[in-house]
């Protein structure tokens, strides 16, 4: 075979770059996807009581990329969501992530954003240039808030304590002194109103001179298919088979378990969701203490799928290990050392591109992984096909 692109991963960034190239340029493109589908971790599916979910943990699309949305927008409509998530702490579920309801909660009685602030002040450990995540929480919130919300939370997720892991872990989640309790920050928050699933296959069908090879590993094509440039979207240090020792990532496992109407009555579980149909009173709801799981998604919360029956996942961190999908990238400086080496050996190949999430060995969001990828189309497009742009 011959083809002007071999793109090795059909999730966010190998279906955008693959889409860009053929209908923008002209371009001839294959995808080789070692799993079945397209959509990479991104997917959703209908679990076999019919309700969807997200195999792969959950999806929150969110952006202030207006670019990226009207990028996708091509290819889905939108339903606007706010996410919300809740904390289960001590027998009880908190307001999370921490803001004014969580304080009011905490005290057993109303207060005000300056009385909230106060109380902060007076606990928060100053740091001026907090080195880990826990020197960055406790720098803001002080101990009694950490020790109760993040402190094990982080040890279940990464493996590690707060303090070996970089500031930027916990960083992302916001600390807030008024009644905000919105999970994310960004202004645009939604999801493809027919699912991930549905905006992957109109990608694809929509890529003029794009072919598909699914359940095949890069290497049992990558000396055989002709090309004039690589794009590699999986785990950088695996291209280059560990030459400098493997990376480490953190894995996931799901659990499923699934409850009709009845079931959800007989175990007043629709009292505790606070309505009807529902198993738990959030689509998200963080364990951080004495749990094994980190979280329990209930992703119809999101969807707003009617039907009887509902399916919570569990959601269960693991040390990653060769057979293992990678999910995460360890925000440690022994590993961003590590990556280091291998970014500058990935350099060196001026006919391949790494991209995506495990490629660049970033913690991207899915609108990161999208406005990288159609960057990346245009940069490839100015080398290979000055001046031709189709559409």
């Amino acid at each position: 075979m011959k083809t002007d692109f071999l793109i090795i991963g059909a999730g966010f960034s190998g279906l955008t770059l693959a889409e860009r190239l053929s209908n923008s340029y002209g371009a001839s493109c294959l995808i080789v996807e070692k799993r079945a589908d397209i959509g990479g971790n991104a997917r959703d599916e209908y679990d076999r009581h019919g309700v969807l979910i997200h195999s792969y943990g959950p999806h929150y699309f969110r952006t202030d990329s207006s670019r990226v949305v009207e990028y996708l927008s091509r290819f889905t409509e939108w339903t606007p969501r706010e996410f919300s998530i809740l904390s289960y702490s001590g027998g009880r579920y908190w307001n999370f992530p921490i803001n004014l309801n969580t304080f009011e909660q905490l005290l057993g009685r109303t207060s005000t954003g300056e009385e909230f602030e106060k109380w902060l002040l007076e606990r928060r450990i100053p740091v001026e240039n907090p080195a880990n995540s826990e020197e960055f929480i406790v720098s803001r919130i002080g101990h009694q808030l950490y020790d109760q919300f993040f402190r094990n939370y982080t040890r279940k997720q990464w493996g590690r304590e707060a303090k070996e892991l970089d500031p930027s872990v916990c960083g992302r989640i916001p600390i807030r002194t008024d009644r905000n309790d919105r999970y994310l920050r960004e202004k645009f928050q939604a999801l493809p109103k027919e699912g991930y699933h549905s905006l992957f296959r109109r990608m694809l069908d929509a890529s003029e001179g794009v072919e598909l090879l699914t359940n095949t590993d890069f290497r049992e094509v990558i000396d055989r298919i002709q090309h004039r440039h690589l794009i590699f979207t999986g785990p950088v240090d695996e291209y280059f088979d560990h030459c400098y020792g493997p990376l480490p990532y953190r894995s996931l496992r799901f659990e499923q378990e699934h409850f009709t109407r009845n079931q959800l009555q007989d175990t007043h579980r629709e009292v505790i969701a606070g309505k009807a149909g529902f198993w738990q009173p959030a689509v998200q709801v963080n364990y951080p203490n004495e749990e094994a799981f980190t979280r329990i998604v209930e992703m119809k919360h999101a969807t707003g799928q009617h039907c009887a029956g509902t399916t919570i996942v569990r959601e269960y961190p693991e040390e990653y290990s060769p057979g293992k999908e990678p999910y995460y990238p360890m925000p440690t400086a022994a590993a961003r050392e590590l990556h280091t080496k291998y970014a500058r050996k990935a350099a060196q190949l001026p006919h391949v591109s790494f991209v995506g999430r495990l490629a660049s060995y970033r913690y991207l969001n899915m609108d990161q992984a999208v406005g990288l990828a159609l960057d990346e189309a245009e940069r490839l497009a100015d080398l290979y096909f000055p001046g031709r742009r189709t559409s």
